[in-house]
């Protein structure tokens, strides 16, 4: 499902910007200006990160992933051919941009992996402004809307078993907290297959630049990202 979003071969992939925000927009429903191909501070998607992990890589029991640097465009990645527990993903700028840690049964069924990356990606995706927002407003804190940055820091998988199909990922109880002017968020999820919990995880998100929360600009920037996405949307279905 992902051939489309990068290129090259086993051990060595290319993003570029245009399918990078293909990915946000097309599979995440992510549209953070940060993933528009025009944006000077382009990123690539972390969540296009770890699906490309679990397509070469394969399920395991237990999962943890670090975002440890910001993927710009015109960077190719090492993915090295390794069976160890823990590898990095590092860049052609000699930094690393994702270190991983697994442990336990592993699976390579792709049809129950592909399903789960869908899910999740999707799910992820629609953090902003649906979790994000009521969580900042509870605290009374929110993002610098001049220069919004939040940061995707690292999230786990832990599942019971792997003899599992159509995965569904729901949200738990998400939990926000401010020192200062940075926040940490967890965002808690379980996965179910039918009518059994197979699994939890959480992603956290380090937000930058947090001052009182105020209800009228906080919404402004709300109803200008949803335009865009309203927007996008209407051309892609002409």
């Amino acid at each position: 499902m992902l051939k489309e979003f990068y290129s090259g071969p086993d051990d060595c992939v290319a993003i570029t910007a245009e399918q990078g925000s293909l990915f946000a927009k097309e599979v995440a429903g992510d549209f953070n200006p940060i993933h528009d191909v025009d944006s000077k501070r382009f990123c690539v998607p972390g969540d296009l990160l770890f699906a490309i992990v679990l397509e070469k890589y394969g399920l395991s029991k237990t999962m943890n992933f670090t975002f440890t640097g910001m993927l710009g465009h015109d960077i190719t990645l090492d993915f090295p051919a390794t069976d160890e527990a823990q590898f990095d993903i590092n860049g052609s700028n000699n930094k690393t941009i994702l270190k991983v840690d697994r442990d336990g049964e592993r699976s390579t069924d792709q049809a129950m992996i592909d399903a789960l990356i869908r899910d999740y990606v999707a799910f992820s995706g629609h953090n902003f402004p649906y979790v994000l927002v009521p969580l900042m407003k509870k605290q009374n804190g929110m993002i610098n809307l001049s220069r919004p940055l939040v940061i995707y820091d690292s999230m786990c998988l832990e599942f019971k078993h792997l003899n599992f199909t159509h995965p569904k990922v729901e949200m738990l109880e998400p939990e926000l907290s401010i020192n200062g002017k940075r926040g940490k968020a967890h965002l808690h999820f379980q996965i179910k297959s039918d009518d059994e919990v197979v699994g939890s995880g959480y992603k956290k998100i380090t937000i930058t630049g947090i001052r009182e929360y105020e209800e009228g600009p906080m919404q402004d920037f709300v109803d200008n990202y949803l335009a865009r996405k309203d927007k996008y949307l209407a051309s892609v279905a002409t």
